[in-house]
């Protein structure tokens, strides 16, 4: 997939990257996985595998009975367990590289979940319901279950972790002594969370050596943009002091763009604070100051939604998209479908399909020129269709891709300009809508700021909306927009030509 510099793109001057960002970016880069999705997949696996086993037992010694009793009974145990394990710690992945530790923590929570339904039992006087076997039986057989399945959840742990699937991409601005520090500790008690690629800084005198504790320099502040453009990066962390306010504002002006989680190192605070103002990274105390908008599990729904809506929505409009495909090749010569490259997630370049509404001569595929009300290049099947915005249709496709979401800020043609000036330059900040992936439709053309933008304003009202989106982000949003998007199509598309 190509990509574009947001230096070159925002309108400033990039600097070269280092000989060893250079490779860093040429390298291939194993896919990471969610530690968070993980643990809960895990989760529900051990807990899905109690359940069959408390089940299979009932009906192996008991053979019958009343299954209403003993359904809820053992479903219930289950999902004890599994608040159990949880408040054991269990379910991390640094719980998981351990062995003895792990499993014991494991067991004695099982322990005391097996205790705890057998006075409830007595308290309920339901021991004459309940078969002292298969509760004896359950327990033992239990702790060998999760005993084993512990084990085979640290084996593959441990394997994701030496390929470095789940190893945190980071990289830290700052540089110097500070840096070092920081690079040490996290060597020491964060190795098997983080790879660390390199640190950026904007000093180039001795203070900030090419090479800090092994740690090579990449570039400066502003190079890391590009750096994160070209290769994947999960996690930037700032090694500044909390005084240096203008350096962090300064430093966050120009990251807020990226789609990365960004922390402050505490190793160099002296102030101290509650365990609560701190996360960790390994043994590594931090700030946050700022997330990805959609990440772990959130990334999960929201990809279930896309595909869902995108197959139920193709389904259900392939009677509208046939008719508007041979409304297309009838009026005018050439393809049904135009294709045209657009800003993606993380500014990459991504090919739209829409349903073509210009004479095929006169398309414009950068859209330099904005279509206006009655413009000669729009066919008669044209206007309706971009009237009612089924010229988008297609782009069901790029969903199905990976390209596009249903519901994100809208993706822009790559020369698109509001008032002869180029929508980047136009708006500051304009890139840090491309932090989740665009959609078909979104909150502002839901409220109203869909087609022509050939004013400053226009423009402005669009990626501020689309920013509330990211900043607000839900699947009940995203249901919301989706839901208000015909209503809109009929009583705001006045400017849609």
């Amino acid at each position: 997939m190509e990509h574009v510099s947001v230096g070159k793109a925002a309108g400033e001057p990039i600097s070269k990257l280092s000989a060893a960002a250079e490779a860093i970016i040429a390298s291939p880069v194993e896919r990471t996985v969610s530690g968070a999705v993980i643990a809960g997949i895990a989760q529900i696996v051990e807990a899905v595998l109690l359940s069959l086993l408390g089940y299979a037992i009932y009906r192996g010694y008991i053979g019958g009975g009343e299954d209403t009793f003993y359904v809820p009974v053992i479903l219930a145990t289950a999902l004890l367990a599994n608040i159990a394990f949880h408040v054991a710690d269990t379910h991390r992945i640094a719980s998981y590289r351990l062995l003895i530790g792990q499993i014991s923590r494991v067991l004695a929570a099982w322990a005391i979940v097996v205790v705890v339904l057998t006075v409830g039992i007595f308290i309920f006087k339901a021991s004459d319901q309940v078969s002292r076997v298969w509760l004896v039986t359950w327990f033992a057989a239990g702790a060998l279950l999760l005993s084993v399945y512990r084990v085979a959840l640290r084996a593959l742990v441990l394997r994701w972790t030496r390929m470095g699937r789940l190893k945190r991409r980071t990289v830290i601005v700052g540089g110097g002594k500070d840096a070092g520090d920081l690079i040490d500790q996290i060597h020491a008690g964060a190795s098997n969370d983080i790879n660390l690629l390199g640190l950026f800084d904007d000093r180039v005198d001795e203070r900030s050596p090419e090479t800090v504790a092994g740690c090579p320099k990449l570039g400066r502040v502003a190079d890391l943009v590009e750096f994160a453009r070209r290769t994947p990066v999960d996690l930037v962390i700032v090694s500044m002091p909390l005084s240096a306010e203008k350096r962090l504002l300064e430093m966050l002006r120009t990251l807020w763009v990226l789609p990365v989680d960004i922390r402050l190192s505490a190793h160099m605070s002296r102030l101290k604070f509650t365990d609560r103002a701190y996360s960790y990274l390994g043994d590594v105390p931090v700030f946050d100051m700022a997330d990805r908008p959609i990440s772990d599990w959130n990334l999960v729904f929201k990809w279930v939604f896309d595909k869902i809506v995108a197959i139920i929505a193709l389904v259900s409009l392939s009677p509208v998209m046939v008719v508007t495909a041979i409304a297309i090749k009838c009026e005018s010569k050439g393809p049904v479908l135009f294709r045209q490259n657009r800003h993606g997630f993380n500014n990459e370049i991504i090919r739209v399909y829409k349903f073509r509404s210009m004479y095929t001569d006169r398309t414009d595929a950068a859209a330099s020129t904005l279509v206006t009300k009655d413009d000669p290049r729009v066919t008669r099947v044209g206007r309706f269709i971009r009237k009612s915005s089924i010229d988008e249709l297609p782009q069901l496709f790029n969903v199905l891709k990976g390209d596009l979401s249903i519901v994100g800020p809208r993706p822009h043609a790559m020369e698109a300009k509001a008032d002869n000036a180029l929508y980047y330059e136009a708006v500051e900040g304009y890139f840090a809508r491309h932090r989740v992936k665009p959609g078909i439709t979104g909150w502002a053309q839901v409220n109203g700021w869909r087609g022509e933008t050939d004013t400053i304003d226009k423009i402005m009202q669009r990626v501020n909306h689309d920013l509330y989106y990211i900043e607000h982000w839900s699947i009940l949003f995203d249901l919301y927009i989706l839901l208000m998007t015909p209503v809109s199509l009929i009583s705001k598309n006045e400017n849609a030509y």
